[in-house]
């Protein structure tokens, strides 16, 4: 989605006392990994969960492009999958939109086939860096051409027989483990993947469930070394996604700052990959109760109680970054009503994200009274505690650049502020978490246009 035409802006204004008992709709990296696996693995795989944002959404266009066949009954989406090694050429651009997991992961599978794919996306998504990406699979004989620097728009065209090798992922990131791996689903011979930092394992973990024949190692230094044997058969499953911890983070923030607060969340995933920031908001003093934790689908799935809280702040080890990357700019909003200072650092993967996040939280903060220090790879937030002082009387709003993460964070600051937070645009929140107002509105939230 391009998300041309006119901006709605939206603004939130301090309320009281939010309550009630939420799900949240499903993770989203689970839900691109579904269309995709369901999409590849022979026979029928089955999705309950889903998460209906448009970023998820674009990736099931891609599938059915390539040959899958995907259609919702009721609450459940049904795919036939193609086959491992099956897909067909797509006969137009695969249009991404804004999603840059599924343009990402996509490259990784589709790649390697010896016919052209071309991707495409929106404004925001043409000016993130893909190299990352087709760097390795240049390395197993992939062609890439496009005329914008390894940015989109792409056109990929893949080997006779494409080489599998083994790839040390560069910097801590799970898109370009993933892309490796699902590119070496259609590799003869074994492709292997070496992580120095772990991070998010839901390709790992799928794979397997799927039938992959995949294999991880970790030393003593906590090195990953992951081997997938290609061309093995994949079989189609039964899925059901736990809420996504990204948009958890929202409702849960905005609980531990606004008064008298107490909210549950239910049926949220809690893989140890995904759950720095409940770590990180704990250390700071949040009233979090991790409630009937169970395991589902191969996942560790809780519900978690959240109840108003005076926060302090704290240091946030860098290495802790990959395991909240798209939470720091919620949690610089909790920071921001924090007592003292709280420090972030190893936050350079934020510049490439669909904004330059960090930047994007330091001018926001600031626009709303927050004293803020951002370094090139840091960012040191000045608390309030009880928002006094903050938020924007005269009603400048926040630049969220396209940026669902940007959107949601400064809204849930208004909640708590003593003034109005307004944000320049609010439609791109539907990429992620379409129901987000609703949602927010249902435990008491004053957010309006």
């Amino acid at each position: 989605m391009s998300h041309s035409g006119t901006p709605a802006p939206a603004t939130a204004r301090k309320s009281e006392n939010l309550k009630g008992t939420v799900r949240i709709p499903g993770d989203k990296s689970i839900s691109h990994r579904s269309f995709m696996f369901g999409g590849l693995a022979a026979g029928e795989t089955r999705i309950t969960g889903l998460l209906e944002g448009e970023d998820v959404i674009n990736t099931g266009k891609a599938m059915s492009a390539m040959g899958a066949k995907i259609e919702k009954q009721g609450d459940t989406w049904i795919i036939q999958g193609t086959g491992n090694g099956a897909l067909l050429a797509p006969q137009a651009p695969l249009d991404f939109g804004n999603a840059g997991t599924g343009c990402r992961l996509t490259m990784g599978l589709v790649g390697v086939y010896d016919f052209d794919a071309t991707f495409i996306g929106d404004a925001s998504l043409s000016s993130r860096p893909m190299g990352r990406v087709l760097n390795p699979l240049r390395e197993m004989g992939v062609q890439v051409t496009g005329s914008n620097g390894d940015r989109l728009p792409v056109t990929l065209h893949g080997p006779k027989t494409p080489n599998p090798i083994t790839y040390r992922v560069p910097m801590a990131s799970a898109q370009v483990k993933s892309a490796v791996l699902l590119a070496g689903l259609n590799t003869p011979g074994i492709t292997t993947v070496i992580e120095p930092v772990m991070t998010r394992d839901h390709t790992e973990k799928m794979l397997q469930g799927f039938g992959a024949n995949l294999t991880v190692d970790t030393d003593a230094d906590g090195v990953r070394t992951i081997r997938l044997e290609g061309r093995g058969k994949l079989t189609g499953q039964v899925i059901d996604v736990p809420g996504d911890p990204s948009s958890t983070a929202f409702p849960l923030v905005a609980a531990l700052l606004v008064p008298d607060s107490d909210i549950t969340i239910i049926n949220v995933l809690m893989n140890p990959t995904r759950t720095g920031l409940i770590l990180t908001l704990r250390e700071m003093g949040a009233n979090i109760e991790v409630l009937n934790a169970r395991s589902a689908g191969g996942e560790d799935v809780a519900d978690l109680r959240v109840r108003h809280s005076d926060l302090k702040g704290v240091s946030v080890p860098a290495e802790r970054a990959p395991s909240m990357i798209d939470e720091y700019p919620v949690l610089s909003v909790a920071a921001s009503f924090a007592e003292g200072r709280t420090t972030m650092t190893g936050l350079e993967e934020l510049r490439v994200k669909e904004s330059d996040r960090l930047a994007a939280v330091a001018r926001g903060l600031e626009l709303n009274g927050v004293e803020c220090e951002e370094g090139e790879t840091s960012l040191v937030v000045h608390g309030v505690p009880g928002g006094r002082g903050l938020g924007n009387a005269q009603g400048a709003a926040v630049t969220t650049h396209l940026d669902h993460r940007i959107a949601m964070s400064f809204l849930v600051m208004g909640l708590a502020s003593e003034h109005p937070v307004t944000i320049d645009d609010a439609r791109m929140i539907t990429t992620s978490f379409p129901e987000f107002m609703d949602l927010m509105k249902g435990l008491g939230a004053k957010i309006g246009s």
